[in-house]
């Protein structure tokens, strides 16, 4: 069949409307065989838009004996062996859970979830139990009904725990009800044949995982790295029609279209030999619709809940670049409402596995698209949140930099400025920051890594710290065929602002910051510390 003929699957995570309704689907069946061959209880982390639910969705259709739907397919083979057999499926789904009317109410929502499951299989069970001895019953009325053991197949097991990251207090709770239901799945092992769940976190003592000590958690082994998303090969043999469709319309080739579309949305590395390099979906099917490089992937519902712990936690983007960590943590980061701010970004997937020195590893964002998300919801948290502060900013920021014009560039600036609220000021002058090996002095970080941000969200092509043979520049800009080199000096109380704008010019000068930019447009600047502001420029 060819592609051409076939339609992005964006949005669609449903196994037989993708085979039935003409869709592409890039076969990762073999990745399922393998487990189903090979395991019986399983677990798979991956961040949310990336695949897991298809994944479930695959499953269900292969323990269903739907054989229809994988002509062609690496399962094809299996589904027609002597060795195969149908099995009734349980499929929790956990993201329909209602979160936001209490405890009592998601309680409720899950027992309301589960009774409909009950309803699909034709299985009547009691109503007037608590909802983890329905599930209890559910296993066990299923298993005899169809006098085999059954499969479960729990998707984003904890979406509903998630959603309080930013509320500890809550989020226990809410992992003690989840508790409940998921220790029915240890209780009830004899029951069943397969298991698998997803989510985006490992909860280190949730009952999942302290009593269902026989689940293989796979979500670091190299065997799965691509079980879920997109690699390189895949988007070449699978989309070549929108490729070229794409590259015709940017007027390029589609080796260059290739080339743009690495850097801006492959990166994503889930093995522990930090080999696997992945596209998310989401994001690469959104592109091809919109043919616009844009930042898709970051979920609308979530960004104020990521914008929020960021300014709870005082973090900025910076400071997780070339973050260190060591494979244990890689491995079990720990429970989302307690472990440090990498784990739970890396969890989540901001932040993804990279090579590190020795026997260590290190955390970044995966590439441009999610760096420049986070940059974003950076900017306009600090801009109080409100879309015409944040448009108007970016738009002064935008002309200013296409003009060469330095007098708007600093007006965005320090408009950006103005707004981090005075307890960050109070914060940060409280404590200094390492970043890549240099230490910064209290609330130098925070000027810089806050316009880095505001330049990243803006969707400005920058780079903090670029080495140079004699040193390293603050920041430097690519925008719209201009380059700007910008160094940040604070001038603490008693401190000359006018001369630490002369120190930022001269440090350009004299360690030719600009040698390999003819054209740049240099720029020092001096920020008052006592009035939060660029004060004083220099430029060439």
């Amino acid at each position: 069949m060819k592609t051409s003929r076939l339609k992005l699957p964006l949005g669609i995570q449903t196994f037989e409307e993708i085979i039935t309704d003409n869709y592409i689907y890039v076969d990762k069946t073999r990745y399922l065989i393998d487990l189903i061959k090979n395991g019986k209880v399983y677990f798979f982390a991956r961040p949310r838009r990336f695949g897991k639910s298809l994944t479930i969705s695959t499953f269900e259709a292969i323990f269903l004996g739907k054989k229809h739907l994988f002509k062609g397919l690496y399962a094809e083979e299996y589904l027609n062996s002597r060795e195969f057999k149908a099995s009734p499926v349980i499929r929790l789904d956990m993201s329909k859970v209602t979160t936001h009317r209490g405890l009592e109410a998601l309680d409720n929502s899950i027992k309301e979830l589960i009774l409909e499951i009950s309803e699909i299989l034709n299985i009547k069970v009691p109503t007037n139990l608590p909802g983890s001895d329905i599930f209890r019953k559910l296993i066990l009325d299923t298993a005899k009904k169809y006098n085999q053991k059954i499969v479960i197949l729990v998707d984003e097991y904890d979406s509903p725990y998630t959603e309080f990251v930013n509320d500890t207090t809550i989020a226990k709770s809410v992992r003690d009800i989840l508790r409940n239901y998921y220790i029915q799945i240890k209780a009830n092992d004899e029951y069943i044949r397969f298991v698998f769940i997803t989510g985006i976190s490992k909860f280190a003592r949730m009952g999942v995982f302290s009593t269902l000590n026989t689940a293989t958690d796979i979500s670091l082994m190299f065997e799965y790295a691509e079980m879920c998303g997109y690699t390189e090969e895949e988007i070449i043999k699978y989309f070549p029609d929108y490729l070229e469709e794409t590259a015709t319309y940017m007027k390029i080739t589609p080796e260059e279209l290739i080339a743009k579309m690495r850097y801006y949305y492959n990166g994503f590395c889930f093995d522990g030999n930090v080999k696997a390099r992945l596209y998310n979906p989401f994001s690469t099917l959104a592109f091809f619709k919109e043919k616009e490089f844009y930042n898709y992937w970051i979920e609308t519902g979530r960004s104020k809940l990521i914008g929020d712990y960021m300014k709870n936690q005082n973090l900025t983007v910076e400071q997780f670049r070339n973050y260190p960590v060591s494979r244990d943590f890689a491995k079990s980061p720990g429970d989302v409402d307690e472990t440090p701010p990498a784990g739970f970004f890396y969890q989540c997937g901001y932040l993804t596995l990279r090579p590190g020195i020795s026997d260590v590893l290190s955390l970044d964002y995966p590439n441009t698209e999610v760096l420049n998300s986070m940059s974003a919801l950076v900017a306009q948290n600090i801009l109080n949140q409100t879309d015409n502060d944040y448009t108007f900013c970016r738009n002064d920021l935008l002309k200013g930099l296409m003009t060469l014009d330095y007098k708007k560039v600093v007006s965005s600036f320090n408009r950006l400025l103005a707004s981090i609220p005075y307890d960050d000021f109070a914060k940060a002058a409280q404590q200094s920051i390492s970043v890549n090996d240099y230490e910064f002095k209290p609330q130098e970080w925070l000027y810089r890594s806050t316009i880095l941000a505001f330049l990243r969200g803006c969707g400005v092509f920058v780079a903090g710290e670029m080495h140079t043979n004699k040193g390293r520049s603050d920041i430097v800009v690519f925008h719209k065929e201009k380059t700007w080199i910008i160094e940040l000096k604070v001038a603490y109380e008693n401190q000359c602002p006018a001369q630490k704008a002369k120190e930022a010019f001269q440090q350009i000068t004299e360690k030719n910051y600009a040698k390999s930019y003819p054209n740049a447009f240099c720029i020092g600047m001096a920020i008052d510390d006592i009035k939060r502001e660029i004060t004083e420029i220099m430029v060439n």
